[in-house]
């Protein structure tokens, strides 16, 4: 205590000729930086870095192309079937296929809407050691991680109704069924019928983990994007 005292009576020094006011805020300033993190200071900034990073990734994939236009989180065809693609494009129904990808992303973006309250509610399970662990390792994108581990069994039984539902309404389900159809009509294939709702649940939180991971790893890597002194003092401590 001695110390910070006669540290702040030299800082008062450099300033002489600043007004009380100026001085004021230089030891306020002071003594800001020099008071040291708690685990509840940590647990609480950890946890506003993730809800920072879900808000804007979600925000980024619910809107119309979110997914669709964005490379890193598009949703194809499903791979395990690319054989049905390969066919129906070689017989003429390309479009068919484009307009099947399209819906399937449409749907994908119509579910993430609804995604950030499912997230943000996961992130309360979050313990005051936990949040220790994850600022003191090694791994910069262990929120994330953490929050994908902990959560994502109970993420997928939420998500799965509102990725079907966002399927049905979007006919993302009508144009796969009739693809699926209409390969299995072609003489001579092997008929296929693989889980579509199990597929884009996947995939569409693939893409939000994805955003979110980057919200991270930015807030981690730039002092810019750190927008509460919370954040700035929580994330100092690994620069």
């Amino acid at each position: 205590m001695m110390n910070a005292l006669i540290r702040i009576c030299l800082i008062s020094l450099l300033f002489i000729g600043c007004t009380a006011q100026q001085i004021q805020q230089a030891i306020d300033g002071y003594l800001g930086d020099a008071a040291e993190l708690t685990e509840g200071d940590v647990a609480a900034g950890l946890k506003e870095a993730l809800v920072s990073g879900i808000t804007k990734g979600t925000t980024n994939v619910s809107r119309v192309d979110g997914y669709l236009k964005n490379p890193n989180i598009k949703i194809p065809f499903p791979p395990d079937i690319q054989k049905v693609e390969n066919k129906l494009r070689s017989i003429g129904l390309g479009n068919q296929v484009d307009k099947f990808v399209t819906t399937l992303n449409r749907g994908a973006e119509e579910a993430a809407k609804e995604a950030k309250p499912i997230f943000v509610s996961a992130i309360t399970s979050m313990t005051i050691n936990d949040a220790w662990n994850i600022l003191k390792g090694d791994d910069k994108m262990a929120a994330t991680n953490y929050l994908k581990r902990v959560t994502s069994s109970q993420l997928r039984a939420k998500f799965s109704p509102i990725i079907k539902r966002s399927l049905d309404k979007t006919e993302a389900t009508k144009y796969y069924s009739d693809i699926i159809n209409t390969y299995n009509k072609i003489p001579l294939v092997e008929k296929v019928n693989p889980n579509l709702e199990g597929y884009a649940t996947d995939k569409a939180m693939d893409g939000l983990f994805f955003m979110i991971a980057k919200e991270e790893t930015n807030i981690r890597a730039d002092p810019v994007a750190r927008t509460t002194e919370l954040l700035k003092r929580v994330f100092k401590e690994q620069d």
